[in-house]
């Protein structure tokens, strides 16, 4: 989003759209005697039989009701406190962080299938993206690549436990970038951003716009703001200016689909399901955590989080200039961009 309304500010281009719908059921079980003699027995017999059903309906919901009320965690995360633990020297292996592919596999749901030529294409564009920026000899942490290039639109999560090591790929999953073409729309841009609590994250309040769109996703999402950036201006003459530049999950319904052509106002939206992975195991938070670790309180951070000690800081944009669309890489379909709503360009 190019100029946030953070929480606590006003909203006023936003609808807040609250309603409940509340339904009542009543059962009601007929049980009064048949006037024919014959019949009595017979029906006393289903009468007695609806009753048990019902007494047993009654305490299967008692047992429900008595269950305890169920975490703000997913029941779909993975345990990784095995994975994470230190070993009898005290001692995290770097290389369980390799272990994250099958969770990203089972959490996140919209996820890339990239050819292992592919994936050490992309190493060796983060590599030298890195070593661009003085940062060459990073590892033991995660990091994510994005490369906005209109035919690809994907975001790899990428770790490596030491320096002489390659680059090895967590996962991959559609992304959209910034669509030029219309006023205050950016193209996204290229480099290493640090994300920092100097620029403090935030969460969707899952409100929507004024043309019914959730431009951060549903309420509780992560909003990962990476400050302002120099961007290109895709309106007008062109040229730099300073556009926000954050990272975070788009309309689930009508925006969603559309991930994988470029479509934001410059920003990188995300998979809902790569949001809640990326927050949930604090891959991109290693500055958040030194703060915590000083005594400092966020209220960004959730408390049934799982940090890994492996987590990482950077958010590194390429473009890998490809003229084609890999196969890889699908578009979406005609049947997604038939279903996207006037004024969705103006969500972020």
């Amino acid at each position: 989003m190019n100029y946030p309304n953070r929480p606590g500010q006003p909203v006023p281009d936003r609808m807040i759209s609250a309603s409940v719908d509340r339904r009542r059921e009543a059962v009601r079980m007929p049980c009064s005697p048949l006037a024919s003699q014959w019949s009595r027995a017979a029906h006393l017999t289903r009468c007695l039989t609806r009753a048990v059903s019902a007494v047993f309906c009654i305490l299967s919901g008692s047992f429900a009701i008595a269950a305890p009320p169920p975490t703000s965690r997913p029941a779909a995360m993975v345990d990784v406190s095995d994975m994470v633990a230190p070993d009898a020297a005290g001692v995290v292996d770097p290389r369980r962080a390799l272990l994250f592919r099958g969770v990203f596999a089972h959490e996140v749901t919209r996820r890339l299938k990239v050819p292992a030529k592919e994936q050490r294409a992309y190493a060796d564009r983060l590599q030298t993206a890195l070593s661009e920026e003085l940062l060459g000899n990073l590892s033991g942490e995660f990091v994510v690549l994005t490369d906005r290039n209109v035919n690809v639109q994907a975001l790899f999560v990428y770790f490596r436990a030491a320096p002489s090591d390659t680059w090895q790929m967590i996962g991959a999953s559609p992304v959209a970038t910034g669509q030029p073409g219309e006023y205050d729309h950016f193209i996204t841009p290229l480099g290493v951003f640090e994300h920092t609590p100097a620029n403090m994250d935030f969460r969707s309040e899952g409100t929507m716009n004024e043309n019914r769109i959730r431009g951060y996703g549903k309420r509780d999402m992560r909003i990962f703001d990476l400050g302002w950036a120099q961007g290109e201006r895709g309106w007008g003459k062109g040229g730099m200016s300073q556009m926000r530049f954050q990272m975070h999950a788009t309309d689930p319904d009508r925006l969603e689909p559309l991930l994988g052509i470029r479509h934001s106002k410059g920003c990188v939206r995300i998979p809902a399901s790569l949001n809640v992975f990326l927050d949930h195991y604090g891959i991109l938070d290693a500055e958040y955590m030194a703060l915590v670790a000083s005594g400092k309180s966020l209220w960004v951070l959730k408390s049934d989080r799982q940090m890994t000690p492996w987590a990482g800081r950077y958010i590194v944009v390429v473009d890998s200039g490809r003229r084609s669309r890999p196969a890889w890489a699908p578009a979406p379909g005609t049947q997604a961009r038939a279903k996207v709503p006037a004024g969705a360009d103006t969500a972020d």
